[in-house]
């Protein structure tokens, strides 16, 4: 007689089977996967990740040029930052940018994202595009033309003549003062329509009807505004506030075209004293990448501060 199998084992052994090929459909998956992830993989560690180490060792260098030796001890680069008077200096110039430049930025964001978002305001589009649109211009071209304007002999000067505001030209970029406040003011007029384009997306996606149950409580622009839209806003918020502390504490551009630091250094940031310090001054590359992990561990730091701070939830 024919031996036949029980049925319980033949269930079993066809369950067995429908695993086997279930998992191995989800490895060729996988495998098909880390086949189109493995070459920008390898791209990122070889370009990001391979010279961020590289930076570091290099970091813990000393010498001129290529002519270089480990420092004795290690940290000599990183404890001879604390008694460089330049590079507090540009910390103090790079703080004040932040402190001032950033809240001003995102505040005026908000309210025009807030007033761009009105259903019954005429002609938004055009609002929208010619508030963005300062994003769109090389930050080496807005910076030339600013310091064309504010020159001695400057529109800006020109204005205030003949408007009987000042009684001789000022020397904007000659006066620590001054100076920073040409840099803070062509920040804000390049990068608040950036983060108005932000907060508007933020705005359009919220739930109209919060708006609504404000109003009927007799709720005013004002307070719908503190009450309503800044609260349902905060994630986004958090997130321009990380962006622009980064963009500040590595804020280049302006200090170069613009001021070229000066004078006496007291429009300088960071950034600009490490170019100088790694293809400028007398090069050297050991301190200069001391100084730009020094960078890295600040905006590490702000932005967890940030994220402590502003992230709320349980």
């Amino acid at each position: 007689m024919p031996r036949t199998i029980p049925r319980s084992t033949t269930a079993l052994d066809t369950e067995s089977d429908k695993q086997k090929r279930r998992f191995g459909i989800e490895s060729r998956r996988s495998l098909t996967g880390w086949t189109f992830l493995l070459p920008a993989s390898l791209l990122i560690l070889w370009m990001n990740f391979y010279p961020m180490i590289q930076a570091f060792i290099l970091s813990l260098k000393t010498g001129k040029g290529t002519r270089l030796n480990f420092a004795d001890p290690l940290w000599y680069n990183y404890e001879r930052l604390f008694h460089d008077d330049v590079f507090l200096l540009t910390l103090k110039n790079t703080f004040i940018y932040l402190v001032i430049q950033v809240p001003i930025m995102l505040v005026l964001a908000l309210i025009l994202a807030t007033l761009l978002n009105d259903p019954n305001l005429k002609f938004k589009a055009f609002w929208r595009t010619a508030i963005f649109l300062p994003c769109a211009v090389s930050l080496v071209s807005y910076s030339l033309v600013f310091r064309t304007m504010f020159s001695n002999d400057g529109i800006v000067n020109d204005a205030l003549l003949g408007m009987h505001l000042i009684g001789s030209p000022i020397n904007w970029l000659a006066q620590t003062g001054t100076a920073r406040f040409v840099i803070i003011l062509g920040l804000v007029w390049r990068w608040t329509g950036y983060n108005m384009v932000f907060y508007l997306a933020a705005l359009q996606n919220l739930d109209y009807a919060t708006f609504e149950a404000a109003r009927i409580d007799g709720a005013g622009p004002i307070k719908t505004f503190f009450y309503v839209t800044v609260p349902q806003l905060k994630p986004m918020i958090l997130l321009t506030a990380i962006m622009s502390t980064n963009g500040t504490l590595q804020l280049f551009d302006e200090s170069w075209n613009l001021t070229q630091g000066g004078p006496a250094n007291t429009s300088m940031t960071m950034s600009h004293y490490l170019y100088n310090l790694s293809f400028r001054n007398n090069p050297n590359f050991g301190y200069g990448s001391a100084l730009s992990y020094a960078i890295l561990i600040m905006v590490a730091i702000l932005a967890f501060i940030q994220m402590k701070v502003g992230d709320k939830r349980d």
